[in-house]
């Protein structure tokens, strides 16, 4: 891969990851548009680490509060702030860690990236968040997250898996639905993507890494870093954004997506 291409699939990925427009469908339609060969999984695997970082990053005051209670978690207790979060972002995960294990099983990832899969799923779920976000109270914060709540999103962050839905996107929406604020709701989906990315990295990172040469790794470490830069980027400006305005400008994105890959799809 040229340097070039490097940077494009690193910046792709990083400004996309914690919007609601679909990291994974833009990575998938990458080569197809672009007539660039397809990154591979190490480059793939390496620029999601490198947006874990930079959520890890912006939020580490939750994180770290979560870190803490999964001691609490280890003897039995949830009795702490940290222990709850804790608790609340593993029962979150396990709806899309077992799902996601059936379709790797399965070997069902292949069907799932074609164009114009990823066109219904930007146009049908970019409307679903439009309706979520305008029908949604605003009544509760992240720190009102319970257990069932986070069920219920991890059922919603199930759909994520089909490239286009967009992960922060769909689980925005559940919280939404479930009366959470704005910027709650986009704080509670950034810190499900934490056990989620780590899930997904340990499926097929191990594998992954242990087969890539000197030059393939010098490769994913320089996709991981500007992967790092763009999604802290990206992650400030939407957090910053949410505080006066709604999810209408990605809902707009995501509809004028998916109606030109349907159009590309179907010609």
């Amino acid at each position: 891969m040229t340097l070039f291409h490097l940077i494009l699939v690193a910046l792709v990925q990083g400004v996309t990851e914690f919007l609601p427009v679909s990291s994974s469908g833009h990575l998938i339609l990458l080569p197809s548009l672009t007539g660039m060969d397809d990154q591979g999984q190490v480059i793939d695997v390496a620029v999601h680490v490198g947006s874990l970082v930079a959520v890890v990053m912006y939020f580490w005051t939750d994180v770290r509060m979560a870190l803490h209670g999964v001691k609490r978690l280890a003897v039995g207790k949830v009795d702490t702030d940290g222990a709850m979060l804790a608790f609340c972002l593993c029962l979150s995960t396990l709806p899309v860690a077992v799902a996601g294990l059936i379709i790797a099983v399965a070997g069902w990832e292949e069907h799932l990236r074609s164009v114009a899969l990823i066109g219904w799923t930007m146009l049908i779920f970019g409307v679903i968040l439009y309706w979520a976000d305008r029908t949604g109270l605003n009544a509760k914060t992240s720190a009102q997250w319970t257990a069932k709540d986070a069920i219920v999103m991890g059922l919603w962050q199930v759909l994520a898996l089909l490239p286009g839905t967009s992960r922060s996107g769909i689980t925005i929406t559940g919280a939404r639905r479930l009366g959470y604020k704005r910027e709650d709701a986009a704080r509670l989906g950034m810190l499900m993507s934490i056990p989620t990315i780590l899930a997904s990295g340990f499926l097929v990172g191990g594998e992954v890494f242990a087969t890539a040469d000197a030059e393939t790794a010098r490769a994913g470490a320089i996709a991981a870093v500007f992967s790092f830069v763009a999604a802290l980027i990206a992650l400030m400006l939407m957090m910053r954004l949410l505080r006066s305005v709604s999810f209408t400008p990605y809902v707009i994105y995501r509809i004028g997506l998916g109606v030109v890959l349907l159009g590309i799809a179907y010609s």
